[in-house]
């Protein structure tokens, strides 16, 4: 069958191939308690992230660059999938974390539907996915985590190679914002979506647009992440202006812009975020 996932569309026959996501089936490189997260979502004992091998994104500054290029990765099938759910959740996890899920959406909702958590099942996303494979997914989803990396299709084709970037994502932010937040009493979030932004050095100008189309976009207090953590690393010798973290000029711009259009559940990183030492190691 040609495989049309995602919005790459590549027309693969992933029983046979691997497609433009680098990958067949669904392949793991990690899973654990993961403690830094956005404090709803890591909340106390920490998100059961399990991190997905291949990404239909080809973003030059990954973090994951081994991972999201399918240098590494264990393959599950979904049976096995829905087994290291059950193991995260006998761990203590407070969510079973999805972390770029969405090349292999219906692997994974075939593990879901073999065992759906107890815990909320977090779809952690880099935002470039097709809407009719959110809708597939979503009756086993409790909280959306997207990234939306960029407004401008100029800087989206030359980081992540996808002009058509904000066409996808800006629309996949919107399905998923028609999600209603639920709250515990003690912070830890249940249900809705938490927007992620990650700025990037020379681009303040489009993450202030990024965030207009969030304001008009998202429902009153949905979280936002604007995030400092980037650090230079995988493939970026093309691309000097990202040899450099982001200054305390660029992100204090973008944070100071969301106060004013009235972002009031945001949160912010310091400028220690920007550190490998947060990057996990990979197991397979």
């Amino acid at each position: 069958m040609e495989c049309r996932l995602c919005p790459v569309a590549c027309g693969a026959d992933r029983e046979r191939q691997t497609g433009r996501c680098g990958v067949k089936g669904l392949t793991v490189a990690k899973y654990y308690l993961h403690p830094y997260e956005e404090p709803p979502v890591s909340h106390k004992n920490g998100s059961g992230t399990v991190f997905f091998g291949g990404c239909a994104l080809r973003c030059a500054f990954c973090q994951n660059y081994e991972l999201s290029r399918a240098e590494r990765g264990k393959p599950v099938t979904p049976k096995e999938l829905a087994e290291i759910f059950q193991e995260l959740e006998d761990a203590g996890a407070e969510n079973v974390n999805l972390v770029t899920p969405d090349h292999v959406s219906n692997l994974i909702a075939e593990a879901l539907a073999l065992r759906k958590p107890r815990v909320p099942v977090v779809y952690n996303s880099g935002g470039y996915a097709k809407t009719e494979a959110l809708e597939e997914i979503a009756p086993y989803i409790d909280v959306w985590l997207p990234d939306l990396k960029f407004y401008s299709p100029a800087l989206s084709n030359r980081y992540t190679g996808r002009a058509d970037y904000f066409d996808y994502a800006g629309k996949a932010i919107a399905f998923m914002a028609q999600k209603p937040m639920q709250f515990r009493e003690d912070g830890k979030i249940l249900s809705g979506i938490l927007v992620r932004h990650l700025v990037m050095p020379g681009c303040s100008s489009d993450s202030l647009k990024v965030l207009d189309f969030l304001k008009q976009t998202l429902p009153e207090n949905v979280p936002l992440s604007l995030m400092r953590q980037y650090t230079p690393m995988g493939e970026i010798t093309g691309f000097p202006e990202l040899n450099r973290p982001v200054t305390a000029r660029e992100y204090g711009r973008v944070v100071d812009y969301a106060l004013s259009l009235g972002f009031e559940n945001l949160y912010t990183q310091e400028k220690d975020s920007a550190q490998t030492a947060f990057i996990p190691a990979w197991d397979f």
